[in-house]
């Protein structure tokens, strides 16, 4: 007789009890896949969005001017800077619109922002377009002045971008940011430029990202954390079916033992049911968790971060610590099916 095909047999009799032991880990596996997964889109999507709106530096009003705008003479000195060339302004102000407050950005580059419908000019992100009934065509008005939607993003946001030298001059030509390369190291220069300029507060692009990546690492600890109670449970459910198994069929094992079979070949079949268990109910967790993603992805229009949110692996990992994890959890039981006596388990009713 095969133990190994006996082990399965084990499974298909107990059909019940062995879909509700997999199905912990599935809902553990997938939980996993679908927190890991969407937090680290939303990272990647972060972290691409700081390096194409920030260059080497970017300066803005220091806290202490109480301004969130930049006045015009202390834009020029930046700009004219020695140390810095390739500078961007940048203005940014609220508006209500319709009852709906919203966040109005100049824009100098048009190909930064992905477009869902129509062209670049007055582009409003698809959430609060939809939410305000707004679409390409549609008029708003913005600082008193009248324009026509001509696209709408794919953000998932409040924002309405137009080109930056109307939000300039709708903001009596003040700007929020200003980002600009670098002539030598970025720290150095921004220390500099914060020395001789006063008034502005200037942050580089290095401590940005790392600022960016500090957070996301706690994010994707977190939502592991959190995950991983779900397969725990799990996997304590294996442990209870493995020990119940064994104790169902003491009699049986104690017949293969009788002839002939070893304390190690029972072990290893024992082990083998509990690895098939985690095995499958991974398998399943990760398909389920892949379509969730997929699924949210296309919610959050994170699908151009598809590769990030569904890497080998975490898709390895799932399946081969699920069905790891599971051959620890059978293990005691595993044990004491390996130690039966055989008399008083053949005596067994």
């Amino acid at each position: 007789m095969d133990l190994y095909k006996l082990a399965f047999n084990n499974i298909r009799r107990r059909k019940l009890r062995s879909v509700l032991t997999m199905l912990g880990i599935i809902i553990g596996v997938a939980t996993i896949m679908v927190l890991v997964g969407i937090t680290a889109g939303a990272t990647s999507a972060v972290k691409d969005e700081t390096s194409a709106y920030m260059y080497d530096v970017t300066v803005s009003p220091a806290g202490s001017t109480g301004s969130y705008l930049m006045d015009n003479q202390t834009a020029s000195k930046v700009e004219a800077y020695s140390k810095l060339y390739d500078t961007k302004e940048f203005t940014v102000f609220k508006e209500t619109i319709n009852g709906q407050d919203l966040e109005v950005q100049g824009t100098n580059d048009w190909k930064q922002l992905r477009l869902k419908t129509g062209s670049p000019g007055v582009v409003m992100d698809y959430y609060i377009a939809d939410k305000l009934g707004y679409k390409v065509g549609s008029k708003v008005k913005v600082d008193g002045k009248e324009m026509t939607i001509t696209g709408i993003a794919k953000e998932d946001g409040y924002a309405l971008y137009i080109n930056q030298a109307l939000a300039k001059e709708m903001q009596d030509n003040r700007v929020s940011i200003i980002t600009a390369r670098t002539h030598g190291d970025p720290k150095t220069v921004a220390d500099a430029l914060k020395k001789d300029v006063g008034s502005v507060s200037v942050e580089t692009k290095s401590d940005k990202v790392a600022e960016v990546q500090e957070m996301a690492d706690k994010a994707l600890l977190f939502a592991g954390l959190i995950a991983s109670v779900g397969l725990l449970v799990g996997i304590i459910s294996v442990v209870n079916t493995m020990f119940i198994s064994v104790m169902e069929r003491t009699r049986e094992l104690g017949v293969l033992k009788a002839i002939g079979f070893t304390n190690k070949q029972i072990m290893g079949s024992t082990l083998f049911e509990a690895g098939i268990l985690g095995f499958i109910g991974a398998v399943v967790g990760v398909i389920v968790g892949a379509i969730g993603i997929v699924a949210i992805a296309n919610v959050l229009n994170f699908t151009d971060y598809m590769s990030e949110m569904l890497p080998a692996w975490l898709i390895v990992s799932a399946i081969a610590g699920s069905t790891l994890l599971s051959i620890l959890a059978g293990l005691y039981p595993a044990v004491r099916a390996s130690k039966l006596n055989v008399v008083e388990a053949l005596r067994n009713e």
